[in-house]
């Protein structure tokens, strides 16, 4: 796997603004793909001015989701300008796009457009709603996507409003979604296929991350409750207080419980019938987890760590963001680095091959930086 760039030699043309589609781009960047992402020229993806904070005047977020990539300012208005950029796309192995529906079609730039001119081109729409239902003509966003979903009505703590989860999770999953589906397409595309369409949606995604509360409910017809830092199914399986911080402590199955009891000296209660097994303990929570959390109170987080450590209890301290870029581990793992000397240091994609993990380099690209593509000359495609 050469200069481990398994993509290389792969084209792939980024209709796409905000955080699923360009996401998609990176990771394709990262593997090794040249990425083209094609912007209007009426200030570009929305991604660079989402600040602050801005690097360099434009946003750390639009930095983070598209180094390594190369940047058109195209007017899909003008005739001569669509007719360049679909030579662009004639040529390339992929597209992927998230732009709203219809925009593309009116063009003459969509997948039924341009199916019989490039049958090896591999089409990757990241839409909204879906393909097909009431809303499938809505515009989304992740937010949205996390309420409707029923995301957010089991993230936070009982009693008070729901809550989003801190990170675009369905935006950054959706991105995830179509490199799987685009990769899948080019296997079978080197195995004898042609190219095809891919599609995916924030929507899908959104119900694919709540596929374990949704099966809790057709089993049993209960409505899943937030809990805070825990979760419905595994008790105990959260934070707890100490005298200087909370810590996660992730006691997944009965043997972890009874080591976590033995670490607070209430080995006792690994007898009693309401805690024995994960099951009752569920039932039970609202009864056990006071009866810890009197006892992790009154340990420092850092003795508390260890003993658990010791015992072979998973525990971990919740950390902030700065604690979690200087953290050693984080270091160690080397995922966060700068994509070129004196750019900011980045998160890279959480995958290694042979033990080294793929980057691309390269700064985040200004708005129209690669414009010359766009003169009358082919971008050959992979074979």
């Amino acid at each position: 796997m050469a200069g481990c760039r398994p993509l290389d030699g792969i084209v792939v043309v980024e209709l796409g603004h905000s955080v699923a589609a360009p996401y998609a781009g990176l990771i394709l960047a990262d593997l090794g793909a040249r990425v083209i992402k094609v912007e209007n020229p009426a200030g570009g993806d929305h991604a660079r001015g989402w600040g602050p904070p801005f690097w360099n005047g434009t946003a750390t977020a639009f930095h983070c989701l598209n180094r390594g990539k190369e940047s058109l300012a195209v007017d899909l208005s003008d005739a001569r300008q669509a007719a360049a950029l679909r030579r662009l796309i004639v040529g390339a192995d992929a597209v992927i796009q998230n732009l709203r529906a219809g925009v593309l079609g009116r063009h003459g730039l969509d997948y039924e457009s341009l199916q019989e001119e490039a049958p090896s081109l591999i089409w990757v729409d990241i839409g909204a709603f879906g393909e097909s239902g009431p809303l499938a003509a809505k515009p989304g966003y992740d937010p949205l996507m996390q309420a409707l979903t029923g995301i957010m009505s089991v993230t936070g703590e009982q009693a008070r409003d729901p809550v989003r989860v801190g990170v675009s999770m369905v935006d950054l999953g959706s991105g995830m979604w179509a490199v799987i589906g685009l990769l899948s397409r080019l296997l079978a595309r080197a195995h004898g296929g042609e190219g095809g369409r891919v599609a995916t949606s924030l929507f899908e995604t959104g119900l694919a991350w709540m596929t374990i509360p949704l099966a809790g409910y057709a089993a049993t017809g209960d409505v899943r409750r937030p809990y805070g830092s825990g979760v419905g199914e595994i008790v105990p399986y959260q934070a707890f207080p100490t005298t200087d911080g909370l810590l996660m402590i992730a006691a997944g199955n009965d043997g972890l419980f009874r080591k976590l009891l033995a670490v607070l000296g209430l080995e006792a209660l690994a007898a009693e019938p309401a805690f024995a097994t994960n099951a009752v303990r569920v039932v039970n929570r609202e009864r056990l987890l006071p009866l810890l959390s009197d006892k992790t109170a009154i340990w420092s987080r850092e003795h508390l760590a260890a003993a658990l450590d010791q015992a072979g209890v998973p525990n971990a301290p919740i950390q902030a963001v700065d604690q979690v870029l200087q953290h050693p581990q984080t270091a160690a793992v080397g995922m966060v680095k700068p994509s070129e000397p004196g750019a900011l240091p980045m998160a890279g994609i959480p995958v290694t091959f042979d033990s080294v993990r793929p980057r691309a380099l390269g700064h985040a690209p200004a708005l129209g930086e690669h414009n010359a593509l766009l003169d009358p000359q082919p971008v050959k495609a992979a074979s």
